[in-house]
C-alpha cells in the first residue's frame, strides 16, 4: 500500500439549486456560497456554461477557474459528511484518508477497517483497543495506525489514536500537535484526561501523543495502571488505536498488545525480515494475543 498514490477527484452532477438548507440535500454550488468560497455571480457563470456543455458542475468550475479541486472536496464532503482535510491544512501528507479519501490507498485501507470491525470491533463489548505492531522499524505502523483511527471516526465511532512508542513518537507530528503532555505523563500520574486532545476537524476523533521522552517506557507500560487507563478510556471510546515501537528493538509491543487484547501486524514488502516475522508472530501468540490480521505494506 503506498503513501502517494495520487486522488482522483469525480465530482457529482448538481446544479445551483434552491434546495433545503441543511447537510447532503445542499447543491455544491449552494454549499460553497454559503461559506465563501464562491460568490453568487460566479455560481451563476459555472451553471451556465454546466448547461451548455453537459459537464458536471466542480468540472466546470474548474475548467473555468473558478473552483479548485480543494472546494470539490469541501463541497463533497459536506454532502455526504465526511470529514476533509484542506491542502493548506497544517496535517502531515500521510493522512490520507482525510486529504486524499478517493485514492487507492484510502480504498484499501477501507477494506481493511471493514475486516477489523467484523474480525474484532464488533464482537465483543470489550473488544476495543487495537495494537498496530510490527517486528522491525519503518514498515509503516504510525501511518497505518493514524489512518485506521481517522477512518474509523470517519464511520462515526468516537476513535482514540494513542501513541504508545514513547521512544520514537510520530503521531505529534502528523496531527501537528506539538510537544504536548500525553500517554507517559498519564502512567506517571503527572497528568489526566486533559492529555487527550481532541481533533477538531475530524470529528470523533481524539488523540493521545506519547508525551515526555522517559529513560523507563517499559516499566510504566508494565504496570496496571496502563491496564486501568485503557479500561477507562475503553468507557468513553468506541475504538482505540494503539501505535507501537518495532518489537526488533524493545519488548514495547507485546506488552501493548497484551494489554489491548488484539494485534494488527504491518510488515513492509521486500523489506520484512520473514523468520523475525515468524517469531514476533510466535512470541505474541504465546502470549495469548488475538492476531485480527496482517498488511503487507508498499505493495
Amino acid at each position: 500500500m503506498s503513501k502517494n498514490q495520487t486522488p482522483s477527484i469525480r465530482p457529482v452532477n448538481m446544479n445551483v439549486t434552491n434546495k433545503s438548507a441543511t447537510g447532503s440535500s445542499r447543491s455544491m454550488g449552494e454549499i460553497l456560497v454559503d461559506t465563501g468560497r464562491l460568490s453568487p455571480l460566479d455560481a451563476e457563470r459555472i451553471a451556465q456554461f454546466q448547461r451548455q456543455c453537459g459537464a458536471r458542475f466542480g468540472e466546470a468550475g474548474i475548467a473555468l477557474q473558478l473552483m479548485t479541486d480543494d472546494d470539490v472536496q469541501f463541497a463533497l464532503s459536506v454532502q455526504f459528511e465526511y470529514p476533509y482535510l484542506a491542502s493548506d491544512m497544517s496535517f502531515h501528507r500521510e493522512l490520507v484518508a482525510a486529504s486524499k479519501p478517493d485514492s487507492r490507498s484510502v480504498e484499501q485501507l477501507r477494506a481493511l477497517r471493514s475486516q477489523l470491525m467484523l474480525r474484532w470491533f464488533e464482537n465483543g463489548a470489550d473488544h476495543k483497543g487495537l495494537a498496530i505492531v510490527s517486528a522491525g522499524s519503518q514498515e509503516g505502523r504510525s501511518y497505518i495506525a493514524a489512518n485506521l483511527a481517522i477512518l474509523f471516526s470517519q464511520l462515526g465511532e468516537r476513535t482514540l489514536l494513542i501513541d504508545a512508542d514513547m521512544r520514537a513518537p510520530r503521531q505529534h507530528q502528523l496531527f501537528n500537535l506539538g510537544r504536548h503532555a500525553g500517554l507517559s505523563d498519564m502512567l506517571a500520574g503527572r497528568v489526566g484526561p486533559e492529555a487527550v486532545v481532541s481533533i477538531s476537524a475530524l470529528p470523533d476523533l481524539s488523540v493521545l501523543p506519547a508525551g515526555s521522552i522517559v529513560p523507563n517506557p517499559q516499566e510504566l507500560l508494565g504496570r496496571q495502571r496502563f491496564s486501568n487507563l485503557l479500561l477507562s478510556l475503553g468507557e468513553k471510546f468506541d475504538v482505540i488505536i494503539i501505535d507501537t515501537p518495532p518489537a526488533s528493538e524493545c519488548a514495547d509491543a507485546q506488552t501493548i498488545a497484551v494489554r489491548a487484547g488484539a494485534a494488527l501486524i504491518v510488515a513492509r514488502k521486500d523489506s520484512s525480515s520473514v523468520p523475525q516475522l515468524n517469531q514476533f508472530i510466535h512470541s505474541l501468540r504465546e502470549f495469548g494475543v488475538t492476531l485480527v490480521g496482517s498488511v503487507l505494506n508498499d505493495v
